[in-house]
C-alpha cells in the first residue's frame, strides 16, 4: 500500500463520525504509528540542519562527544568524533520520534494549518531541548559551562532543530492536502 493511499485511508477513517471504539482504538494506534515515523524522519534532516548549523559556527563536536567520552568510552572527547556525531544523530531521531507522537496527540488548535502549527510547536520543543541540555546533560552530567556566546549559538541550533522538525512533520501529517505534492507558488515553481 502506497504512503499516498495510507494516508487517504486514515483521513477517511478520522473524518468519520460515530464509529465503534475497536475501530477508534486501531486508527488511534496507526495514526500514533505514523506520526513517530513522520517523526523518526524529521528527526534526521532536523538533526543534521542542526549539526551543519552548529559545526562551523561553534567550530567544535556537539557535546554529545563529551557524552561519550565520559560515560561509555573514557578518553579525550576529540578522539571521538564519529561516536559523539552517532549519539547526537540518536538523540535528535528518538526526540524527533518523541515529537511526531505528541504532535498527533496534540488536538487543540486544530483551525491552525498543520504546517503552521508544527513550526510554532518545533520551535517550542526545540527550546525545551535546548533548555534541559544546556541545564540537566551539560551542567550537571558534564559539568560544562558555556560561555553567553556559546550558550546563545547553542539554542539558536536547537532553535534550528525544532523549525525543521516542526515544518517536516507539520507538511506531512493528515490534514494536509496532498502531502505528496511539492509545494507550487503562483509562477507554477
Amino acid at each position: 500500500m502506497a504512503v499516498s493511499d495510507h494516508l487517504r485511508r486514515l483521513r477517511s477513517i478520522t473524518d468519520t463520525e460515530g464509529h465503534t471504539s475497536d475501530v477508534d482504538a486501531h486508527s488511534r494506534e496507526e495514526h500514533l504509528a505514523d506520526a513517530v515515523a513522520r517523526g523518526l524522519q524529521g528527526g534526521v534532516v532536523a538533526t543534521l540542519l542542526m549539526t551543519a548549523f552548529r559545526l562551523p559556527l561553534l567550530r567544535s563536536l556537539p557535546p554529545s562527544a563529551n557524552f561519550w567520552s565520559q560515560y561509555v568510552a573514557g578518553g579525550d572527547p576529540d578522539e571521538q568524533p564519529l561516536a559523539g556525531l552517532v549519539l547526537h544523530l540518536v538523540y535528535g531521531v528518538s526526540s524527533g520520534a518523541i515529537f511526531g507522537g505528541l504532535f498527533s496527540l496534540y488536538t487543540a488548535g486544530r483551525s491552525i494549518e498543520p504546517e503552521q502549527r508544527g513550526l510554532v510547536w518545533g520551535s517550542v520543543y526545540g527550546m525545551v531541548l535546548s533548555a534541559f541540555g544546556a541545564q540537566v546533560m551539560l551542567e550537571k552530567l558534564l559539568d560544562v559551562r558555556l560561555e553567553a556566546d556559546e550558550l546563545a549559538l547553542f539554542h539558536a541550533g536547537h532553535l534550528v532543530y525544532g523549525l525543521s522538525l516542526g515544518a517536516w512533520v507539520g507538511s506531512r501529517t493528515e490534514g494536509v492536502a496532498d502531502p505528496e505534492r511539492e509545494y507550487e507558488y503562483d509562477d507554477g515553481n
